[in-house]
């Protein structure tokens, strides 16, 4: 297995139906209560230990997702209230190298998350299908459908809550 990607690279689906969306809005809902459930019992000695060699903590994991959803959360809302705005990209790594992602408590970005995804989701349920086809323009991929980010979201939250139960289950916590 790839540590990396312990449920693959993401991968877009051809066509985002309403059935595919409504799971991908389902797994972006979960997230939080998933995330929660990986790092459940773990001793602040596991949390600060790598989920593979030369990659981030458990903890820096956590503050990783909350830094990644806030910013697409803030994407989502300008995709649905300017026209195709440009948006800013991040540099995740050096994100993850501030103090505030190597030593806060990992409760902070884990009581955010919970917030943040009500939100989300919130604003998720109250759109028209014609919404989702509304886009922003990211630095790096171009035009980015809200359809399609959700399926990045939903994709990523998943594959970072992998990175911790696939080291648990590699170290036997």
């Amino acid at each position: 297995m790839d540590l990396r990607y312990p449920i693959g690279p993401f991968k877009l689906e051809e066509e985002i139906t309403e059935q595919t969306r409504r799971r991908f809005i389902d797994q972006i809902a979960e997230t939080p209560a998933n995330l929660r459930a990986a790092v459940e019992g773990l001793s602040q000695e596991q949390l600060d230990t790598p989920y593979r060699p030369e990659g981030w903590t458990v903890r820096q994991v956590i503050h990783h997702v909350a830094d990644s959803h806030m910013n697409s959360y803030i994407r989502v809302k300008l995709a649905l209230t300017e026209d195709r705005p440009n948006v800013t990209d991040y540099d995740e790594n050096q994100w993850g190298s501030l103090s505030d992602a190597q030593k806060a408590p990992i409760d902070l970005s884990l009581n955010l998350i919970e917030s943040l995804h009500g939100r989300w989701i919130f604003l998720f349920n109250s759109l028209n299908p014609n919404d989702f086809s509304k886009t922003f323009n990211h630095p790096a991929r171009g035009a980015v459908s809200l359809d399609t980010n959700i399926a990045i979201y939903a994709w990523h939250g998943r594959h970072h809550v992998a990175h911790i139960t696939t080291l648990r289950e590699r170290m036997h916590w």
